[in-house]
């Protein structure tokens, strides 16, 4: 089975990152879905994911890939909370969302079916994985 070069790994992580961030663009401001908190600190990883994955590859940068995986994991965590709240795992007193403003549980957080802290999740945790492929290459 063929190895996923360093370049290619960085590329893919890149594109995952870029196209997660503008999917939730598109789904605040063409939608007009408000996100909760968890969105935000959601985004607040993946934003800066796909600036300085994109910044790494261009600037041919290959220890990149531990930023991404710091910043994946960190993120992950909060998309992992989030799934929980969504699936009905997290108990009441500690949700952070409140009845006056976006929820978490609700039919808006799906997307074709799939839950978006679900895709949030999946998309950190590929980002994580193409970083840490990226830093595997031994002739850097």
């Amino acid at each position: 089975m063929p190895r996923l070069s360093a370049d290619t790994a960085l590329a893919a992580a890149w594109i995952v990152a870029l196209a997660a961030s503008l999917a939730v663009l598109f789904i605040g401001e063409v939608l007009g879905q408000r996100p909760c908190v968890l969105c935000w600190y959601q985004r607040a990883f993946m934003f800066p994911l796909a600036v300085i994955l994109g910044l790494g590859l261009w600037w041919g940068d290959r220890t990149i890939g531990r930023y991404g995986i710091a910043l994946a994991l960190a993120g992950g965590a909060f998309a992992l909370w989030h799934l929980g709240l969504f699936a009905g795992i997290v108990p009441e007193p500690i949700q952070p969302c409140t009845a006056s403003g976006p929820s978490c549980t609700d039919d808006k957080q799906l997307v074709l079916g799939v839950p978006i802290p679900l895709l949030s999740l999946l998309a950190f945790a590929l980002i994580a994985a193409l970083s840490a492929a990226s830093l595997t290459e031994t002739d850097r």
